[in-house]
């Protein structure tokens, strides 16, 4: 476990933490080959103990023999960037208020099945681009009994830094996949789906009949337009969330919480 001192923002090896972009972390080439970043001993813990790969640690000097020791010891032969709290603060942009930062690898991509294998309730998020409420509904969803989470492209990347940080490493604990967004392949594979809008014909969340569907898929939409007319007249079902004080709808974040709380209980 080599530590390095660092003195400059030109070290090399530390560009993973300051300059590198989350779209270059995620390597777009070569996608299964990408690295992501997690803060935190807590949140790296989680991560590690999903399997995935440490590459580099970057950590203040007092963690390296305190919150950080058993971090280290389970990294391996890896990297590990120390230096003065101030300098570091400059290269990742704020203050290091937890201490640790370690640079790990990305999984393979699953397919859709393999990540629905054995699922009884999914969720599919459909352009969902905000990083805090991605990371709010993944740990919503491993909280609450949603055993899979399907994104479409146009979502954010659940495995960017802030994504992360808000699920407290959720998105380590459920599994996941993207999806192309259409409901054929759910279908495939046994799931109704359930689309959470605002229709005439919708029904209430607390219906009977959603509740007893053996494997069901919940549609969360975008934050501004909600989900497309095709996706939601495609669906089995249009659900909505019955208001109170003429407020139409909630956030996203919100209503996926709702929504797994209600349909995820057995």
């Amino acid at each position: 476990m080599p530590v390095i001192e660092i003195t400059s923002l030109t070290t090399p090896g530390v560009e993973v933490f300051s300059s590198l972009t989350e779209a270059q972390l995620r390597n777009r080439k070569d996608a299964d080959r990408g690295l992501f970043i997690a803060e935190s001993p807590k949140v790296i813990r989680v991560a590690l103990a999903a399997g995935y790969e440490p590459t580099a640690l970057l950590c203040e000097r007092r963690h390296i023999s305190g919150d950080a020791s058993d971090i280290i010891d389970r990294c391996g032969d890896i990297p590990v960037y120390t230096g003065e709290r101030s300098l570091l603060a400059s290269l990742t942009g704020y203050t290091l208020t937890r201490g640790v930062l370690c640079a790990m690898r990305r999984k393979p991509r699953r397919s859709v099945a393999e990540v629905c294998s054995g699922a009884r309730r999914v969720v599919v998020i459909d352009g969902v681009v905000d990083t805090t409420n991605i990371g709010s509904i993944f740990r919503s969803a491993a909280a609450l009994g949603v055993d899979a989470v399907l994104l479409t492209p146009t979502s954010c990347d659940p495995l960017n830094r802030r994504a992360i940080r808000v699920s407290m490493g959720s998105v380590f604990l459920v599994p996941w996949t993207w999806t192309d967004g259409s409901y054929s392949e759910l279908r495939t594979l046994g799931f109704r789906t359930a689309a959470m809008a605002l229709a005439e014909k919708s029904v209430s969340l607390d219906d009977a009949r959603l509740k007893a569907e053996p494997r069901l898929a919940v549609v969360m939409g975008t934050e501004g337009d909600g989900l497309s007319r095709e996706a939601i007249e495609s669906a089995d079902y249009v659900v909505r969330i019955p208001m109170s004080h003429s407020v139409d709808s909630l956030n996203v974040a919100a209503a996926s919480a709702v929504a797994f709380w209600e349909l995820c209980r057995k």
